[in-house]
């Protein structure tokens, strides 16, 4: 389904690719649109079990193209390190393939949440209190 990774040599294993995930502050979520163009834009996240979870408001270019089309990749890179003698730049990244999907009642309440424990930490009343209008 999809091709095999050009750097074989790069690949790392599997628990530690969901340790970056984890602990990474934004990736960048590709979709694609009804004009057949590829729109990437940042995003902040939370990982929780097996899938990635994001915020968004309910309209807009990233919202219309997952209308059309659900599958995504979502790219997450960290620990960037130029090595200018050598011309080239050192880094961990991760790419994932999948099919995004609207979540609603207490799925949605939770992925708030952990955004919320993830991002404020030191604000989970006022993050409690936000949520809760999203839902009235």
């Amino acid at each position: 389904m999809f091709k095999k990774m050009r750097r074989i040599d790069k690949k790392m294993k599997k628990e530690k690719a969901i340790k970056i995930l984890k602990n990474s502050e934004y990736g960048v979520l590709s979709t694609i649109g009804e004009n057949k163009y590829c729109y990437g834009v940042p995003l902040n996240y939370v990982v929780m079990e097996n899938s990635i979870y994001f915020h968004s408001a309910k309209e807009g270019h990233k919202i219309d193209n997952l209308k059309f089309n659900k599958k995504v990749s979502f790219c997450v890179v960290k620990n960037q390190k130029p090595i200018p003698e050598k011309l080239t730049t050192a880094y961990e990244s991760v790419v994932v393939f999948g099919k995004a999907e609207f979540v609603e009642g207490e799925e949605k309440r939770d992925a708030l949440m952990a955004l919320t424990k993830k991002f404020a930490p030191n604000h989970m009343e006022k993050g409690k209190e936000s949520i809760k209008k999203e839902f009235d």
